[in-house]
């Protein structure tokens, strides 16, 4: 007698999870090449229409792409196509090594999004409390990482420990609206991918219903009847 196969409590929880942000996007090349068009958009229009400084949609970008593709050299690819491409219409940076860690800190937030999946696996609460805090952690590593960068690689302040202290208090003003800005973007980015995977699998269940009610309308031939 075969034993029916069941999945592990954790594979189960897991699959919930991809499904809360992916939906039907899993199966759909197109989909997903779709999502991620539009988080660079999104990423683009946000950092070049800022309403206010740093409050852009980068870090809500990079940890939805982080959720939404698997792979996480696709996902880091989002966040640094979208900085690439508005930094057309931005002022360039003081070295490549500022550069490098602009794009760095920009795009570490992809790791956090995979962990996102499985925090949303527990419950509602707990997918929105995974989503603030991805959002809060993002804006202070890039705060502490850009200004000590900033610190070390230009001459603007001695390199000392009064240096250091005045160069973080100068940048505090830069940093009021940040993690405001990456808490909001955060929460209306993902409740947007929420929304459409919700909308992918409700058109997909509707052109299925007429597929089972015809299944349940044809008449079962018997052995007796073919006899």
């Amino acid at each position: 007698m075969a034993h029916p196969i069941t999945t592990p409590p954790r594979a189960a929880s897991l699959a919930s999870a991809d499904s809360v942000f992916l939906g039907s996007l899993r199966g759909s090349p197109t989909l997903l090449a779709a999502a991620w068009v539009a988080l660079v958009a999104l990423g683009v229009a946000g950092r070049l229409c800022q309403p206010a400084f740093h409050v852009t949609p980068m870090a809500a970008v990079a940890l939805a792409a982080g959720a939404v593709f698997q792979n996480p050299l696709v996902a880091a690819s989002v966040p640094l196509a979208a900085l690439v491409v508005s930094n057309l219409g931005l002022d360039a940076y003081d070295s490549l090594p500022m550069a490098a860690v602009v794009f760095a800190a920009t795009a570490w937030p992809v790791l956090l999004g995979g962990l996102l999946r499985r925090a949303h696996a527990g419950s509602r609460a707990a997918g929105v409390l995974s989503i603030l805090g991805g959002a809060l952690a993002s804006s202070l590593v890039f705060f502490l990482a850009t200004n000590l960068a900033f610190w070390w690689f230009t001459a603007e302040y001695p390199h000392t420990a009064e240096g250091l202290a005045a160069c973080f208090t100068a940048a505090l003003p830069f940093y009021r609206w940040m993690p405001v800005g990456d808490l909001a973007w955060s929460l209306a980015t993902f409740g947007g991918l929420a929304a459409v995977a919700r909308m992918i699998d409700f058109g997909a269940a509707r052109r299925l219903q007429p597929v089972a009610a015809t299944a349940e309308s044809t008449p079962v031939k018997r052995a007796s009847d073919v006899a």
